[in-house]
């Protein structure tokens, strides 16, 4: 590698920037990212390459990195969350001296491709139904775009989709849960 080179020799070989620049695509991650992993993993390694270096080094390299975003692409993971809108303000300050609990407001559930941040699916609900009750709906919208050729690896959801309805529809569809479940919970598997 150092043969007949001019400058500085190469301190690390080609073949060690080609495992950086295939985490680096997998994991989607940047260039100082990369940097702080090699660092962090590569205690035992006498020195450790910069951020500079590791750009160079990989934008140097003549590699195909297409087929290794492939094998990522072909499972999609999906995230899914909800926020809250007010419908109103008037009267606000009616409701606060007088503790009225009267709330009145819009539910939006999105769902997105964490790879790409394209917006899978999108619901609106009021403030009457639980979080829990929507992740199937939100699922089923998103396979009903493509049906065939859909694959959805994972959900990501709050501990608001911890129900034991919403853990046998993902196991039923094959989808691994990402689902934050509470602290109290037993992890006893019965099969």
């Amino acid at each position: 590698m150092n043969e007949n080179k001019k400058g500085k020799k190469y301190q690390f070989p080609d073949s060690f920037f080609l495992i950086i620049g295939h985490i680096r695509v997998y994991f989607q991650l940047p260039y100082r990212q990369t940097e702080g992993i090699i660092k962090a993993t590569g205690k035992n390694l006498p020195d450790h390459p910069s951020y500079g270096h590791i750009c160079k080094r990989i934008n140097k390299l003549k590699v195909d990195f297409i087929s290794s975003i492939k094998a990522v692409d072909d499972d999609m993971i999906i995230a899914i969350d909800s926020t809250g809108i007010k419908v109103t303000n008037r009267g606000q300050w009616m409701s606060d001296k007088w503790n009225i609990k009267k709330k009145g407001y819009l539910k939006i559930y999105i769902v997105v491709n964490i790879k790409t941040k394209e917006i899978l699916a999108l619901d609106i609900t009021d403030e009457k139904v639980h979080d829990g009750n929507m992740l199937k709906k939100l699922v089923d919208q998103v396979f009903n775009i493509k049906p065939h050729k859909m694959k959805i690896r994972s959900v990501l959801a709050d501990g608001a989709h911890d129900t034991n309805k919403n853990f046998q529809y993902q196991e039923d569809k094959r989808i691994i849960p990402g689902i934050k479940v509470r602290k109290n919970v037993n992890c006893f598997v019965q099969k």
